[in-house]
């Protein structure tokens, strides 16, 4: 069962053109050097400046290897610090973890057990 984790947070007015640069590098850097997938998400409806990442993990296990290498990253620490403390508004980022459900046995499958 994937994992995927959304993160929700919004941008300084001030501060726009440069956090959007900065979220494009950071979704580079870690589709290119990690193993899982990261959208961005722009606000269509709802509160202006608030953006969302969400990433895709293989499972719970592979998130948290994940995230272990990332923040051992000093690369990837010089990328996500200055986002988060420059350009995101304080107490902002909303984060939430889902997993996906398991599709339903067919019958046969239900059958055999």
């Amino acid at each position: 069962m994937s994992v995927i984790v959304y993160q929700t947070f919004v941008i300084k007015q001030d501060k726009f053109k440069e956090g959007i640069e900065n979220l494009r590098e950071i979704k580079k850097f870690r589709m290119e050097n990690y193993s899982h997938k990261v959208e961005i998400l722009t606000p269509i409806s709802g509160k202006d400046h608030t953006y969302a990442l969400i990433s895709t993990y293989e499972g719970l296990a592979e998130m948290e290897l994940q995230n272990k290498k990332m923040f051992d990253d000093e690369e990837y620490l010089e990328l996500i610090g200055p986002f988060f403390l420059e350009n995101v508004v304080e107490n902002s980022l909303y984060t939430q973890i889902y997993r996906t459900l398991r599709d339903q046995p067919k019958e046969k499958e239900k059958e055999k057990k």
